[in-house]
């Protein structure tokens, strides 16, 4: 067909279109017709304003937490010590603790790191008050032969524990400080050093060498992230070390403690300083891969001594086998995972004191729960330090929430520098 022939054709179909699309308009009375409804799956997603997994993972652990916490210490009152206690006693109360930490938590979310920052020589001044007040005859609490408490009437107040998190705040913001002499020894360490021994002989005075253990921890690492020099880092690591030893040699029942653990199944251990520890492991065992069932521990009927606080770990190995065990491993292994990418972020947007805070809090958590499951596995000497978040303990749990609230706060901030907003 010719160019000639073609045209005819192309232009009466051109026009047809242009005549059916002129009729359609015509048709049209009144205003044209607008949906009035939105389909909001074909919507793009929002940026959130926090980290929802986070706050669901640590409520989660609460949430067992609480659960075993009932199971662990619901047959309590069937001993003459616990003889005036109703069943629900301790669930109650760390019911009452949880739901205190959450609101804790969520006004702490509202302040700013840079109040935070501010005020951390302050805090870090005040827990050292708090625990010289702990030592004073009918002033602070005794337990068990150890005097870590404060009585407050609704709860009883552990200094120890807003230690941790005092250091961890002043460790931060020492290093921003001493950023420009961090490689000094005597202007960098030295003082960071004296902090740290003042705050370790009050909790030796108590004694509490596992939160000291702990807060050793927690300003070895942040001088260590902070770029402490290597030598001068492996000289505190050693002096530490030689510190701890000494402390085990000249004291006989720290020393015997340690040789129970390494021989746990004699019968002069099996029956004294290792009868935590033999009971734990039996727990473990009776569990196997799904355990016993929620609720059906036998070690927990007046066999396992704390098993609602320092070995809740062994009843959730009876009850809910390596299955439930290897959960709470995994959940925490996410959890300080996650809090040390929150504070690289932090470090990447030049925010050095939050990222420092986010990973201390991080070395916090996951350095106490080692050492707590270490201890109910038999991998560690027994140490009298709490599962974080799960253990019963009003000021443990309260202190948790507000750390665990301050990493939050730190994401809220890097996620509002990330849109172009001001932290």
């Amino acid at each position: 067909m010719s160019d000639a022939a073609a045209r005819p054709f192309w232009s009466a179909w051109l026009e047809s279109l242009r005549q059916r699309r002129q009729a359609r308009a015509e048709t049209v009375t009144g205003p044209l017709p607008v949906r009035d409804y939105v389909n909001v799956t074909a919507q793009p997603s929002t940026v959130m304003g926090f980290d929802q997994a986070l706050v669901w993972v640590v409520l989660a652990l609460m949430a067992l937490g609480l659960v075993m916490v009932y199971s662990a210490s619901i047959a309590l009152p069937d001993s003459p010590k616990f003889a005036n206690y109703a069943p629900t006693h301790f669930f109650s109360r760390h019911l009452f603790s949880i739901v205190l930490a959450i609101c804790a938590a969520a006004v702490v979310t509202q302040i700013p790191l840079a109040v935070w920052e501010r005020w951390a020589p302050w805090l870090f001044v005040t827990s050292l008050v708090l625990l010289i007040l702990v030592l004073i005859p009918h002033v602070g609490k005794g337990v068990n032969g150890a005097r870590r408490w404060l009585p407050l009437g609704v709860m009883n107040f552990q200094p120890s524990e807003l230690a941790k998190l005092a250091i961890t705040l002043y460790a931060a913001d020492y290093m921003v400080r001493k950023m420009d002499v961090k490689e000094r020894f005597f202007r960098a360490v030295a003082p960071m050093a004296v902090a740290v021994g003042v705050v370790g002989l009050l909790l030796l005075a108590e004694p509490d060498m596992g939160a000291f253990m702990v807060i050793a921890a927690i300003a070895m690492s942040i001088l260590f992230l902070g770029g402490v020099n290597g030598k001068m880092f492996a000289l505190i690591t050693g002096v530490l070390i030689g510190a701890f030893v000494l402390m085990v040699s000249l004291s006989p029942w720290r020393r015997e403690r340690i040789f129970a653990y390494l021989d746990p199944w004699s019968e002069k251990n099996a029956l004294g300083k290792a009868y935590q520890l033999t009971h734990s492991l039996i727990a473990f065992g009776r569990g196997e891969i799904f355990g016993e069932g929620l609720g059906s521990s036998l070690e927990k009927l007046h066999y396992l001594p704390e098993a609602h606080t320092d070995f809740l770990l062994a009843v959730i190995g009876e009850e809910f086998g390596f299955v439930g065990v290897a959960a709470v491993v995994v959940a925490f292994f996410w959890l300080i995972v996650r809090l040390f990418n929150i504070g690289r972020q932090a470090i990447a947007l030049d925010r050095v004191f939050s990222g420092l805070v986010a990973q201390g809090v991080a070395v916090w958590m996951g350095g106490q729960a080692f050492i707590n499951m270490g201890v109910n596995l038999g991998v560690l000497p027994t140490k009298g330090l709490t599962l974080p978040l799960m253990s019963y303990g009003g000021s443990g749990v309260m202190l948790n929430c507000v750390a665990l609230a301050i990493c939050l706060r730190v994401d809220i901030e890097n996620r509002q520098l990330m849109r172009g907003g001001r932290a």
